[in-house]
């Protein structure tokens, strides 16, 4: 688990949100700036508490108010945490998740890999729409290979294969890649043809024991294949330090919540620690 200090924690978190936020940092969501809120649910996830014990911290602890340059009475009631949290769009986290992966070394070497989130309490809409329960969330992310940032993340309640969610993930990011290794699971020709039209060199693992098949195996993990298990480090120490269960009841909560949780996970990596 990392531990990190919790006010150099909020401090380099109220940095990167505004940065993330740009020009609408400031705007007021129920009476308080953009930027406050979206530290606040930082906070909140870091320090493992619900909306009720987030309140009380707010109110108990002054350092933690003057960092959000908040007086004791403009402290937020905790269901003005949590509805802040349906305000507050994807967009919002996901930009939060961008800029806080920026701050990390990027070599352009990315691994591409899924896991997978329990979920406490699906929405019955959501399960109608599905006809089946479902107990787990897929997460497919990229993560650079030398600095262990996330740069971007796919979730799925339907748990698409990982030849459908991979390239969605690889496409938005292209720009910025050179390449991608992938476990068999991700192999599609398809798939494999996209990611050479975008300018990304895919080290994909081939099946069979074909002599083509163990020359081209053999060449990718000379070419950097074995950086892939860089994502499994990246989920074992997310989940040690944020859990690995989501608390929201509702899907579209779950989906903001977990991609808060990666970059909250790429935060704590610039703080100091204990």
């Amino acid at each position: 688990m990392v531990e990190v200090d919790l006010l150099d924690f909020m401090r380099t978190c109220k940095h990167l949100v505004k940065q993330a936020l740009g020009p609408n940092a400031g705007e007021s969501t129920n009476g308080l700036a953009r930027w406050k809120h979206v530290v606040i649910h930082c906070y909140r996830l870091e320090d493992d508490h619900s909306y009720r014990e987030t309140e009380n911290r707010l109110r108990c602890f002054s350092e933690l108010r003057e960092i959000l340059e908040l007086d004791f009475s403009e402290v937020p009631d905790y269901s003005t945490i949590y509805k802040a949290f349906d305000r507050l769009e994807m967009r919002v986290w996901r930009a939060l998740l961008r800029v806080s992966a920026e701050q990390h070394p990027q070599s352009g070497h990315v691994a591409l890999d899924s896991t997978f989130f329990e979920r406490g309490h699906a929405s019955s809409c959501y399960l109608k729409r599905l006809d089946r329960d479902v107990q787990t969330v897929k997460v497919t992310t990229i993560t650079d290979t030398e600095s262990l940032a996330v740069l971007d993340l796919q979730c799925s309640a339907e748990w698409s294969h990982d030849t459908k969610l991979g390239p969605q993930v690889v496409r938005r990011n292209a720009d910025d890649l050179l390449s991608v290794a992938v476990d068999k699971g991700f192999h599609d020709w398809i798939s494999k043809f996209e990611f050479y039209t975008l300018g990304v060199d895919p080290l994909v693992l081939e099946r069979g024991l074909s002599p083509e098949t163990i020359g081209h195996n053999a060449l990718i993990r000379d070419a950097g294949y074995p950086q892939r298990w860089m994502a499994e480090t990246s989920y074992s120490s997310t989940k040690r330090s944020l859990g690995s269960a989501v608390r929201a009841q509702f899907w579209y909560r779950e989906f903001r919540e977990i991609v808060l949780m990666f970059a909250v996970s790429n935060i704590e990596h610039l703080c100091e620690k204990l």
